[in-house]
Parts: C-alpha cells; structure tokens; sequence
C-alpha cells in the first residue's frame, strides 16, 4: 500500500525478507492507519540499506518534508553498526530517519521468542502503540532503546489512532 506524500508518513526499508516479514507483521496492528506506513522492498544487507537510502531516499526525503523512514538493518553482535550507519545519514535529515535492528540476526530473535516474524511485528506495534517495552526489552532488541523512544514522540502520533 503507497502513502499519501502531503500527509505525514512512514516508509520503511528493511535490509532482508526477515525483517521485512517482521515490518509487515507490525502492519497488521488494528489501530494502525494504514496509508500512513510502507514497508519497501528489501535492500539485500545493511550496507545496501544505506547506500539505498543515500542514493535514492535521502532526495526524496529533501523533496517530502512529510516523510520518515525507519531502516531496519541487522547488527551482527555489532553495536558499532548503528553508530556508522547514523553517521551515514546527512545531519539534515537525522531527526526524521532511524535505524532499528536486532542485536544479532531476526533469526536468533525469532527462536528465542518461539513466534513467528509476522507476531514479533506486531507485538512491536502494541508497544509502539501503548508506550510498552513488552518486546522491545529483550536482550536482542533493548539497545534500541534511544530510537524507539524517538519514535515515539514524532511516529507513534502519524501511525495509530487513538481510539
């Protein structure tokens, strides 16, 4: 589903088929307003999430004042990854972009919680919607943290109603 470009929005660009399966499931959230929120076809690696941001994404944001992305990038067991790849954004553009992503990989995540990657989505949806950490404490998922509380403030308002 597209977004309205002259309405607040969200495109999300998830680095593989785990994470995008993952998106997806936060898209099945019932208060979700659903042409608020993209999920794009996957980049196929971190490092492609960023050079596609960079080289397609970041002009478009130039010319959409009303969009955010969120990038969604595995980390590897390498908390170095986010600082590299914030310091890849152009600094006009870092209050509308962030970057998400499990500690290792969706797989250790999927097998630690015992559900599938559409539930895990959608679990980080009700967080996201009710101000909750149910999912976002776990180990593999709590050093997001500082970008989910970003979110919060300029995201959760586009995405969800609130009745």
């Amino acid at each position: 589903m597209s977004t309205n470009k002259y309405m607040p929005h969200v495109h999300v660009l998830p680095e593989d088929d785990a994470n995008r399966q993952i998106a997806n499931g936060f898209l099945l959230d019932q208060f979700l307003i659903g042409r608020r929120i993209q999920v794009l076809e996957e980049a196929g690696g971190w490092n492609e999430v960023l050079k596609r941001f960079n080289s397609i994404y970041a002009a478009q944001m130039d010319q959409t004042p009303t969009r955010f992305m969120v990038l969604v990038i595995d980390f590897d067991d390498d908390l170095a990854r986010l600082q590299f790849a914030k310091n890849s954004i152009p600094q006009h553009l870092r209050e509308r972009v962030f970057i998400l992503g499990i500690l290792s990989e969706p797989e250790d995540l999927k097998q630690e919680l015992g559900q599938q990657y559409e539930a895990i989505g959608l679990a980080m949806a009700q967080d996201c919607r009710e101000g909750t950490d149910s999912i976002w404490a776990h180990r593999l998922l709590r050093h997001n943290a500082d970008e989910i509380a970003r979110l919060r403030v300029q995201v959760q308002p586009i995405l969800f109603r609130t009745n």
